[in-house]
C-alpha cells in the first residue's frame, strides 16, 4: 500500500491537474508548522513563475477542487500561496484500518525487488572483534533488514579477512610456540594426522604478539611472509590444516559476539574464497588491455575528466609481484556477479576508505565485471569515539574488545534492573542483555551513518529522552496496560473513532511509519527509523496521560483505546526489529 503522504500527494496532484496545472506540483509534505496544520503543499509557489500567476491564485484554484474531497477536513490557503492541509478523521480511520489489515504493516513494497549484497563485516580472522567493528555491524544489519522490510532480497556477507599476512603471522607464531605440532612437519598427512584444537583465548593473544614481534624482528617478519606465501600456494598441507582450524575457532567465536548484537550473516565468505577468481580477473583485465605498467607495477587507470581530485590508478600488481586489497575486492565483485548477479552491492565500511572504493568501483565497471546497471555503493560510516572525541579506547589506552564493551553495558543494565519489582530473577540476565543492546544500537543508529558517535553509556542507558531504553520502557508500559485490561497484545487493533487531539496525534505518528520506511530506504538512512520510533513513543506517552484506558466503561471506546495501544505496539515492534533491537516484557 502507498504511504499516507503518498496518498495525500496523489489527491492534491489530481486537484492541481483538474485546475489546469502540472500534477507534479502537488507534492505534499509534513508541515513545518504542526501547530497550524499536519500537512502542507508548496507547489503553488513553485508553479507561479511557469504559469505567470500569483501563487495564491493557483492555490485558491486547487483548494476549490479539494473542497469536495472527503479526505480533507480543512484546506486553507495562506499567502503568498501555501496550502495548509488537515485530513478528516474519516480518512485517518480508513488509513488505520488499511494499515492494520496490511501484512507489511503499511510499509510500501518495491514493485521491482532487487537482489542486494551487503558487505558489512570485514573482521580479520584470529583477532577478537573490537569496538571498531560495532558501527559497521549495527548499520549493515539495519540496512539489510530495512531492504527486506521494503520487499527486496538482501544478503549479508561478512567478508572475512582470512588470507593475508595476518594469517602468516599467526601460523608463524604458533610454529615458534609449538614446534612439536605435527602440522609444521613437511611430511604432515591430513588424512591420518590432525592439528590440535586451538584455544580461542590463546588465539586472541597470538596475533597481537606476532604483529608486535614482526615490527621489531626483521627475521620473524620475513619468516611470516614466507609462511603466508606458502599457505596461499597450497603447498603445505599442515599450514592449510592449521589455517582451517584457526578459521573454525575464529568464526565460532565471532558468531557468538555477533549474536549478542542480534547480527547475522547469510554468507560467511572470506578473502580466501575470492582467491580462485583472481586468475579470471587477470585474464579479463589483460584481454581488455586495461593493465598498464607504471614504475614496475601493473595498474588500471580509473581517472575521469570531471574528477575534482587526483584519482590514482588501481594497483593490480605491485613492483615486488604482490597484490593488495584492490585485487581481492575486484575478485570478490566478480565472484558475487557469477554467484548471485546482484542488482546492487552495498559496502558498509569506514568512510576513510572512500577513495579505495571509488577506485575499485570504477575499475569493476570499466572491466565489465558487473553490468553498467549494477549499482556499487560505499556507505562510509564514522567512528565510535570516546568522550575525548577520539576512537574509543580502554582505560589503559588499548582497543576495547567488543565482548568487554557488551559485558560492561549488560552489567550496567542488570544493575538498574535489580531494583525493579517487575523483573523476575529468572529473566534478569536476558532482559539486561536486551536493554544493553538496545541502548548501544539506538545510541549508534540514531545518528546518520556517516557521522562519528560519542560513546556515552550513561546517556545511552537513560530511561528518559531519545534512547533505546526509553523506547523499550514505553513498550513495556503498553504491554502492561493490555495485560491489566485482559487484552491479547497481539490481536488486531480496532479503532472506531478519534476522541481527542492526543489520539489524533498518536494516529498520525502510527500512520507516518510507512513513510519513514520509504524515506529510510530511499536515502539508505536507518536513523530515520530511530526518529519515527521516538516520535511514536512520545505520542503514546501523551496519549497515555490523556486517556484513561483501564477506566473507560463504554465498550466501544474501551476497544478503541486498546486498539491505539495495540497498533502502537505493532508499529514500534516493526521499527525496533528493523533496527535489530529486541523488546523486553517488563522493566
Amino acid at each position: 500500500m502507498n504511504t499516507t503522504l503518498q496518498e495525500l500527494t496523489s489527491r492534491v496532484a489530481a486537484a492541481f491537474e483538474a485546475a489546469g496545472y502540472d500534477p507534479a506540483l502537488g507534492a505534499v509534505q509534513t508541515s513545518n508548522r504542526p501547530d497550524l496544520c499536519p500537512f502542507q503543499c508548496n507547489g503553488a509557489l513553485s508553479g507561479a513563475k511557469a504559469y505567470r500567476k500569483a501563487p495564491f491564485m493557483i492555490a485558491d484554484a486547487v483548494a476549490e477542487k479539494l473542497a469536495a474531497d472527503p479526505a480533507f477536513e480543512k484546506v486553507e490557503v495562506v499567502r503568498p500561496g501555501f496550502l495548509n492541509l488537515t485530513p478528516s478523521d474519516a480518512f485517518l480511520l480508513e488509513r488505520a484500518a488499511q494499515t492494520i489489515a496490511d501484512p507489511f504493516d503499511g510499509v510500501p513494497q518495491s514493485e521491482n525487488p532487487m537482489t542486494i549484497i551487503l558487505d558489512y563485516g570485514g573482521p580479520n580472522v584470529a583477532k577478537a572483534l573490537h569496538v571498531g567493528h560495532l558501527r559497521t555491524a549495527n548499520i549493515g544489519e539495519s540496512l539489510k533488514r530495512l531492504a527486506r522490510a521494503c520487499g527486496h532480497k538482501p544478503m549479508g556477507d561478512i567478508h572475512l579477512g582470512d588470507w593475508g599476512l595476518q594469517m602468516g603471522l599467526v601460523i608463524a607464531e604458533y610454529s615458534v610456540r609449538h614446534p612439536e605440532w605435527a602440522c609444521f612437519s613437511e611430511t604432515f598427512d591430513p588424512e591420518t594426522q590432525s592439528v590440535p584444537t586451538i584455544d580461542v583465548i590463546e588465539l586472541g593473544e597470538v596475533y597481537p604478539s606476532a604483529s608486535a614481534k614482526s615490527k621489531e624482528n626483521e627475521e620473524f617478519k620475513n619468516y611470516a611472509r614466507s609462511v603466508t606465501a606458502t599457505l596461499q600456494s597450497g603447498r603445505h598441507p599442515g599450514y592449510t590444516a592449521l589455517w582451517k582450524e584457526i578459521l573454525r575457532v575464529s568464526v565460532e567465536d565471532m558468531k557468538k559476539s555477533y549474536a549478542r548484537l542480534n547480527v547475522d550473516f547469510d554468507l560467511w565468505y572470506g578473502e580466501s574464497d575470492a582467491e580462485k577468481w583472481i586468475p579470471e580477473l587477470m585474464d579479463i583485465l589483460r584481454a581488455q588491455g586495461l593493465l598498464v605498467e607504471s614504475d614496475g607495477a601493473m595498474v588500471v587507470e580509473v581517472a575521469q575528466d570531471d574528477d575534482k581530485i587526483t584519482m590514482p590508478p588501481v594497483i593490480i600488481r605491485k613492483s615486488d609481484g604482490s597484490s593488495g586489497y584492490p585485487v581481492t575486492d575486484l575478485a570478490t565483485i566478480l565472484q558475487r556477479q557469477r554467484d548471485f548477479a546482484p542488482d546492487e552491492i552495498w559496502y558498509v565500511v569506514d568512510k576513510r576508505q572512500s577513495l579505495h572504493f571509488t577506485q575499485v568501483f570504477r575499475c569493476a565497471h570499466k572491466a565489465g565485471l558487473v553490468p553498467e546497471s549494477t549499482v556499487l555503493s560505499h556507505f562510509g560510516n564514522g567512528t565510535m569515539n570516546g568522550a575525548d572525541g577520539r576512537p574509543f579506547k580502554t582505560r589503559d589506552g588499548g582497543v576495547m574488545s567488543l565482548s568487554n564493551l557488551l559485558d560492561t553495558a549488560t552489567e550496567a543494565a542488570a544493575e538498574k534492573l535489580r531494583g525493579s519489582e517487575h523483573v523476575d530473577a529468572s529473566q534478569l540476565d536476558e532482559s539486561a542483555r536486551r536493554i544493553a543492546i538496545a541502548a548501544i544500537k539506538f545510541g549508534d543508529l540514531m545518528n546518520h551513518l556517516s557521522g562519528d558517535v560519542t560513546f556515552d553509556l550513561d546517556k545511552f542507558m537513560s530511561f528518559e529522552g531519545k534512547t533505546g531504553v526509553y523506547l523499550l520502557y514505553m513498550l513495556t508500559r503498553i504491554r502492561a496496560v493490555l495485560e491489566k485490561a485482559g487484552a491479547d497484545p497481539d490481536a488486531d487493533a480496532v479503532i472506531h473513532s478519534i476522541e481527542s487531539d492526543a489520539q489524533r496525534a498518536l494516529l498520525y505518528a502510527n500512520l507516518s511509519v510507512g513513510e519513514a520506511f520509504r524515506r529510510a530506504m530511499e536515502e539508505r538512512s536507518p536513523n530515520l527509523l530511530c526518529d519515527a520510533a521516538y516520535q511514536l513513543a512520545v505520542a503514546f506517552s501523551s496519549f497515555y496521560h490523556d486517556s484513561s484506558v483501564l477506566g473507560e466503561s463504554d465498550p466501544e471506546k474501551r476497544e478503541t483505546l486498546l486498539g491505539f495501544c495495540r497498533l502502537t505496539r505493532r508499529m514500534m515492534l516493526k521499527l525496533l526489529d528493523t533496527l535489530a533491537i529486541q523488546p523486553v516484557d517488563h522493566m
